[in-house]
């Protein structure tokens, strides 16, 4: 056990100097990705290498990095970095608890699988991915791999809230960001008193805070579509770039739900009791969080270019997929 800290301490140090490094050869106005001082740093990131709930915050702070380093335009020091990015990268896979550890794959359904076809871009489009997911079909563990494998950028959640709030803290027009990133779709959400619901009438221009979150969200991925090659996880991003007339993938990728229950139960140690009633109850937020701001179905096969089933195929063999699909 003592030898294993060893390891998560030399790791998280050496990302907190990767990141270091990083921002130091952007010279970006949006500063580091990990702003708190070493110690308290290394200590959440060692902590997040063997806390497989919350392995998603870690693999967006690796994703954040490596993002900001594709930006780099010296081509050797952009080299250099993102050789070590992928050396840290090998080795916190490696690790027992890494992130993706606990495969999703249904070797019964395996054996019916038929080859994908292979669809082709235009070479004038940006490679756009946008991934849905039902929880527990290990759906942004294959977003994040697919990724790092085509070399292009990753957004998930966790990484849209921090450039919104950076996004924000610039144009300083909103005033308490902290609020404005902590909107969350799955919370209840609270009454607001009176004085509350004026103060975010004048703040957000007549909108719900949330809505508010919504369009400079959408703003964000409609500018990221435009401008690079990226996958994006959720948030809406397939319709937000249909109604903008933004060339893209759209995937969905789901199981079914007596292995996402036991994927769930590996990854998060819940109890059958304890992991049904979170996935039915994410699978519910989804829904109605998808078709509120689209006005479709979450999860309907003809609103996306390709719907897998995760379980037929396992990981790997889903990322070779979509690999195939995208093959120029």
């Amino acid at each position: 056990m003592e030898e294993k800290q060893k390891k998560y301490i030399e790791l998280a140090n050496r990302i907190y100097d990767l990141d270091g490094e990083v921002y130091e050869s952007v010279g970006s106005s949006l500063g580091r990705t990990f702003t708190g001082g070493r110690e308290a740093t290394v200590r959440t990131l060692s902590m997040l290498m063997y806390t497989k709930p919350d392995g998603h915050l870690l693999r967006s702070e690796m994703a954040l990095i490596s993002n900001m380093a594709r930006t780099i335009q010296d081509k050797e020091e952009k080299s250099r970095l993102m050789r070590k990015y992928n050396d840290i990268l090998k080795e916190v896979e490696a690790l027992p608890d890494g992130f993706g550890k606990v495969d999703i794959l249904d070797q019964d359904r395996l054996s019916l699988n038929l080859a994908a076809g292979s669809e082709k871009m235009s070479k004038d489009d940006h490679l756009v991915i946008c991934i849905s997911r039902t929880h527990g079909s290990a759906g942004n563990d294959i977003g994040f791999e697919l990724a790092d494998e085509l070399k292009i950028n990753y957004y998930d959640v966790e990484i849209f809230n921090q450039v919104l709030k950076r996004l924000e803290a610039d144009k300083d027009a909103v005033n308490d960001t902290e609020n404005f990133v902590e909107f969350n779709k799955y919370t209840k959400k609270k009454k607001l008193t009176m004085k509350e619901r004026f103060r975010e009438f004048s703040r957000y221009h007549g909108l719900k805070k949330q809505d508010a979150v919504f369009f400079n969200m959408s703003d964000l991925i409609c500018s990221l579509a435009k401008t690079e090659d990226c996958i994006i996880m959720g948030r809406c991003a397939d319709m937000i770039l249909k109604n903008n007339h933004i060339p893209h993938i759209s995937l969905f990728i789901s199981a079914p739900f007596s292995v996402r229950v036991q994927h769930t139960m590996e990854v998060r140690n819940m109890n059958l009791k304890q992991a049904v009633h979170f996935l039915k109850k994410m699978d519910r937020q989804h829904r109605k969080y998808y078709q509120f701001y689209t006005g479709e179905k979450w999860g309907k096969p003809e609103n996306y270019d390709l719907c897998i089933n995760s379980a037929n195929y396992g990981m790997r063999e889903t990322i070779d997929v979509i690999k195939r699909m995208i093959t120029r």
